[in-house]
């Protein structure tokens, strides 16, 4: 193979040692700062899911409202993979820089329709069904977008100097969350709360359009990649990505250990740190929005260059050793960390919690699946009753078996409140017994210690960025790397379509699917850090397999053939 002068890339594929140029940094600059508008259009919706819950899915009750606004969270990453499919196979038959072109203008389009969509209250169920049509059509443009920026920035990298140069692209994700709650910050402190989430909140993504025109202008700058050029050149363009990346073993095999050995506990890492915390804040520990965002932007600000420190360290060590490392860590420290949090957030909760357990003794055969999204289920045994009150004040609690025929009753601390069973009651006895049953509880959770919201004064806030520096850090060792390691396991000529299933099955199944399942499986057994079981095991699957199966690549010849 010849030399390609302008990526120090020999025939044997050794890089040269020299300092990065004025074009190269032009293609790292330009890939990036496109890629964190596109994700911060993404990420604006997943920032403010408690107030679109109550804009597009208010016809629920609070608790499945917001499961279900995460559901439609959740859309956006369920069709990734298949955005990968669509815009991969263009990147290899057409070029990088076009196909990541046409996945900006979908991505910023799609955004701005939700700043003007009327909500449910205008126009009923149709504000949530094209919600979530413009959360998939940005999911298939994110599809595309990831895998062409960092192919395009890889294949300009020198070798021994692509996990420095790709890992700013992996700070791209992390720096548009971290703009989309500065943005959503600077609006909601201007208007006040009242006012922003009346209509305020549309403002963060009306402004995607211009931010989308920045985009466009900056990308149209850019050249093809060199190793896309030297290909197409020597007529060696696929015909048929698709059937290649996916339908010969020898390439799939690849696929599949990239998706469960790499992305999928890459994935869940990324967003336990980054999004299920900031739930898990305001939500589980009733820490007011602003506040908790402060607290996660201030820790995406000081973790967010270890994602080049660890892209860098790669190129040393390897790819594999940190990527690894980082599953393991958060697989051992998951559940003390976010114990910690609790103890720092709402030191209230914690001592009430330890002091004034909450449990509740029912019939199993009473009590259901508490996972409602659609609203529909109507629950009516004394169980279902007891779980959903606890739930709609996200109070923790245990279950204890109670003999078969016994009315569930809530324990907090020494005190025991009977639920009732709402089944062949009239309207008003419900009622009547609602309030009575809530007010019960709520009065007892008072006296027990249990407080409605998160005590400013009392937070340990230092700590609590402490401890979200360290979630986030675990996501740069995880993250930062694995660009660089997609890219080398797969030949250039299917290379974007190769790279971009397996990362978008990973971060938009297994990581996008996070929030929902995690708070599902809190919703079902009641207990706060059991939603952590999620990521805990999908890291733990990745960190066995990828250690076992998974080859180093740093060393790999990206312009080889094969």
């Amino acid at each position: 193979m010849a030399i390609n002068a302008a990526n120090g890339v020999g025939a044997n594929g050794a890089g040269t040692a020299r300092p990065m140029t004025p074009e190269e940094r032009k293609v790292i600059f330009a890939s990036s700062l496109g890629t964190v508008f596109e994700w911060y259009d993404f990420y604006l919706y997943g920032s403010l899911a408690a107030i679109i819950a109550k804009q597009f899915f208010s016809g629920l009750d609070s608790g499945s409202a917001f499961i279900f606004a995460l559901l439609a969270f959740a859309a956006g990453f369920i069709v990734r993979p298949f955005g990968a499919l669509v815009f991969g196979r263009l990147g290899d038959m057409i070029g990088r820089k076009y196909t990541f072109l046409v996945t900006i203008l979908i991505m910023g389009i799609s955004t701005f329709i939700v700043g003007v969509l009327p909500n449910y209250a205008s126009i009923g169920v149709a504000a949530p069904v094209i919600l979530i049509i413009l959360r998939m059509l940005q999911g298939l443009a994110l599809g595309g977008e990831y895998g062409g920026a960092a192919t395009y920035v890889a294949e300009h990298a020198p070798n021994g100097k692509r996990g420095a140069y790709t890992a700013w692209i992996q700070t791209t994700a992390t720096i548009g969350l971290f703009l989309s709650l500065l943005v959503i910050l600077g609006v909601r402190t201007t208007l006040g709360e009242e006012a922003f989430v009346d209509w305020g909140w549309r403002i963060p993504f009306l402004v995607s359009l211009a931010l989308l025109g920045i985009s466009v202008w900056i990308r149209m700058q850019l050249s093809e990649s060199p190793a896309f050029q030297k290909m197409k050149a020597e007529g060696k363009v696929s015909k048929a990505p698709l059937s290649e990346a996916f339908g010969q073993w020898k390439n799939l095999k690849v696929v599949i250990l990239a998706l469960i050995g790499l992305t999928a506990g890459q994935a869940v890492v990324w967003y336990t740190g980054q999004f299920y915390a900031l739930f898990f804040l305001t939500q589980q520990l009733k820490v007011d929005a602003v506040t908790a965002n402060l607290m996660i932007a201030a820790a995406l600000l000081l973790a967010t260059p270890f994602f080049v420190v660890f892209g860098s360290l790669s190129d040393k060590i390897g790819r594999k050793p940190i990527i690894m490392l980082g599953c393991v860590l958060a697989v051992v420290t998951y559940f003390p960390v976010f114990k910690a949090l609790t103890e720092a957030a709402n030191p209230d909760l914690a001592a009430a919690q330890a002091k004034n357990k909450v449990v509740i003794v029912a019939d199993p055969a009473e009590c259901s699946f508490q996972f409602n999204p659609t609203g529909t289920s109507k629950f009516t045994s004394s169980c279902d009753i007891a779980k959903q009150v606890l739930a709609n004040r996200s109070v923790s609690y245990d279950n204890e078996a109670a003999p078969a025929g016994t009315p569930a009753v809530i324990k907090i601390g020494n005190d025991s409140i009977p639920s009732y069973a709402s089944a062949g009651l009239s309207a008003d006895e419900v009622k009547a017994k609602s309030v009575e049953f809530n007010k019960a509880v709520a009065d007892t959770l008072k006296k027990d210690g249990y407080p409605e919201k998160a005590d400013p004064a009392k937070m340990n806030k230092p700590m609590m960025v402490v401890i979200l520096f360290y979630l986030v850090l675990l996501v740069t060792m995880v993250y930062g790397p694995i660009a660089a390691m997609l890219v080398e396991l797969f030949p250039t000529r299917i290379r974007y379509t190769s790279m971009s299933l397996p990362y978008h099955i990973g971060n938009g199944w297994f990581g996008g699917l996070l929030p929902t399942m995690s708070f599902a499986i809190v919703a079902q057994t009641g207990n706060m850090y059991n939603g952590l079981w999620y990521p805990i095991i999908i890291a733990g699957v990745t960190a066995v397999i990828g250690t076992l199966f998974l080859r180093e690549t740093k060393d790999v010849d990206i312009y080889a053939e094969d």
